[in-house]
């Protein structure tokens, strides 16, 4: 794990988004397009909206959720709603999206359907997660119905999860899609997080699911 500490969170923001958008230039240079996993949620919102007006080949660029809640694009829990809020305006608008959900089918049979469309997606070219207190990452959650599934060598490439606080469905890529990315970048604030990243080190990733990435990760922190 490469640990990183910022003085502060708004020096974390600069430099993350200068260096994800760096990374994607580059590898647009080696490939014919940059597979860009991103998480949901509040922390990375002010990263994308720093990059998305990065000067970079967006159309090549194709932006997927590391994990998302099973409910329409349009609901205030969506994922896709954040990531299209914060990322995907200005030059990135440019960039293709890849979908999850699907209307009208169970979290299971829209993982089965989305499965067969990912491989050309992978391995991940840039990866980007955030992690709970918990360890969580992604929608790999401590002991949830789902998770050891999705910890399996051989998941299938989006997998169903079932949290015990919420009865809403999730769906995630599974730990050996994360774990295979190319580059991966880990986003915490605040010294719980500090400390159960530094914990997680040492637990299985079915304590500990971030534990899956972060040997290849670099993390970066503020308080």
């Amino acid at each position: 794990m490469n640990f990183k500490s910022y003085p502060d969170r708004e020096m974390l923001v600069l430099n993350v988004a200068n260096m994800l958008a760096g990374e994607l230039r580059k590898c647009l240079v080696q490939h014919d397009i940059a597979s860009f996993a991103v998480p949901g949620g509040t922390t990375p919102a002010p990263i994308f909206e720093m990059m998305r007006d990065a000067e970079l080949d967006w159309p090549r660029v194709h932006v997927m959720l590391t994990d998302e809640r099973w409910v329409p694009e349009d609901h205030d829990a969506s994922n896709t709603r954040l990531v299209k809020t914060h990322l995907l305006q200005d030059r990135a608008a440019q960039a293709s999206f890849v979908p999850y959900y699907r209307a009208g089918k169970s979290a299971e049979e829209g993982c089965a359907e989305v499965s067969q469309t990912l491989s050309g997606e992978l391995p991940l070219s840039l990866l980007v997660l955030g992690m709970g207190a918990d360890m969580h990452t992604a929608s790999l959650f401590p002991g949830a119905k789902g998770t050891a599934a999705a910890l399996d060598a051989n998941a299938p490439l989006l997998c169903p999860v079932h949290p015990d606080t919420t009865e809403t469905a999730r769906v995630t890529l599974p730990a050996h899609v994360l774990e295979g990315a190319m580059s991966t970048h880990v986003v915490i604030f605040g010294d719980e997080k500090r400390a159960a990243v530094e914990r997680a080190q040492t637990l299985p990733p079915e304590e500990a699911p971030i534990a899956t990435v972060l040997g290849n990760a670099t993390v970066h922190w503020a308080a």
